[in-house]
């Protein structure tokens, strides 16, 4: 399995900024796709998960109501659309995939894509 993560940027408060994470290598649909962060001196942490093959979502509480994940099978390519943006949400934005059931816990993620830098500022 292979993960690009692009799309990140500078943003002011308030704007918006949509991630794309290209994925390839999938065997089956019983993978999930999620979107991680990290910001400067803090541990990475959860954003959202999608299930390749039902398109499940979930959220972590601090990005929901602002921010949705989903997928286009046909590109085999996972969006993360982040809107109202604040200046607490800027981090370096990953992807991750794992076969089975979503989690939060960054080691249960066995493939990663490189990050992507999203800054909110004025």
């Amino acid at each position: 399995v292979q993960l690009q993560a692009s799309g990140g940027g500078l943003v002011q408060p308030g704007g918006s900024l949509r991630l794309s994470c290209a994925a390839s290598g999938f065997t089956s649909d019983e993978y999930v796709i999620s979107w991680f962060r990290q910001a400067p001196g803090k541990e990475r942490e959860f954003v959202a998960a999608i299930s390749w093959g039902r398109g499940v979502t979930y959220y972590a509480d601090s990005v929901k109501g602002r921010f949705t994940i989903s997928r286009d099978n046909a590109k085999n390519t996972v969006y993360l659309q982040m809107n109202s943006l604040k200046p607490e949400d800027t981090a370096v934005y990953y992807c991750a995939a794992r076969p089975g059931v979503w989690s939060i816990i960054q080691d249960d993620y066995a493939y990663w894509g490189q990050g992507t830098q999203v800054t909110v500022s004025s």
